[in-house]
């Protein structure tokens, strides 16, 4: 009997299966582990100056030494983060001096990427503008804090989106951690979160409108009104404006 020929993948689909990458990575490991200690300080579960004990973080969050030093290395790049000779890595300590920088490169930068995204917008830029402003007062209304961080991050998000300038970006996203944590000391005073809606809302009615210039205003506002409720809550800090805050409110 003659032999029948053997099956054969054709060469294309043999080519695809060496080119299929099996390895699992554990990159989903460090982000989330990055993420969760970013969190932790923004929210003030790690209050500024703590020390950041290694094997005390591998105990707590359930990861391996290598995660938690790679997580650390990556918040001191977005100086969050200290790390100290012979003491070793703690939480950052911003004091008002280096906050009253940041809101002003913050007003800078934020009132032009406003104006911009007014000139800008697409229709679907404008619906996740608003629905983010929707999704903030959800959050405040639950006294979610977490979520008004967050909600806010989609805000600016979506804003940045709509300049569609990379520089900018760049620039923005590269103070994003230091003004999430400033963000969520700002708004643990009685009665900011409910002003920012306000602003947040007055910011996407001028880019809906592309009124550039109102747009621009707004958003500097906004930063105005964010800054001296951040100042209020330093000086709140034992009497001294120089004093980091608790990011929780906390005194």
């Amino acid at each position: 009997m003659k032999e029948m020929p053997k099956m054969r993948l054709p060469e294309m689909d043999a080519q695809a299966g060496d080119a299929l990458d099996l390895r699992i990575s554990p990159v989903s490991v460090r982000s989330q582990t990055v993420a969760k200690l970013r969190e932790a300080i923004e929210m003030g579960q790690l209050q500024p100056g703590e020390r950041l004990v290694e094997t005390a973080l591998c105990q707590r969050m359930g990861v391996s030494r290598t995660s938690i030093r790679e997580a650390l290395r990556r918040l001191e790049a977005e100086h969050l983060v200290t790390n100290t000779p012979n003491i070793g890595p703690s939480v950052a300590i911003i004091d008002w001096k280096a906050a009253e920088q940041i809101y002003e490169v913050r007003r800078l930068l934020e009132g032009e990427v406003a104006a911009l995204c007014a000139e800008r917008a697409s229709p679907d830029t404008l619906t996740a503008i608003e629905r983010a402003v929707d999704a903030f007062e959800t959050a405040v209304r639950a006294d979610d804090a977490i979520k008004r961080i967050r909600t806010t991050e989609a805000f600016y998000d979506a804003i940045l989106d709509g300049c569609a300038n990379d520089v900018m970006r760049d620039m923005v996203v590269g103070l994003n951690a230091r003004v999430s944590l400033l963000r969520a000391t700002s708004m643990s005073r009685s009665g900011r979160a409910n002003e920012s809606i306000v602003e947040l809302r007055r910011i996407y009615e001028e880019i809906a409108k592309g009124n550039a210039a109102g747009a621009r205003t707004a958003a500097q506002d906004h930063v105005r009104s964010a800054a001296a409720s951040a100042r209020k809550v330093f000086a709140d800090h034992k009497g001294d404006v120089d004093a980091p805050p608790r990011a929780d409110g906390a005194k």
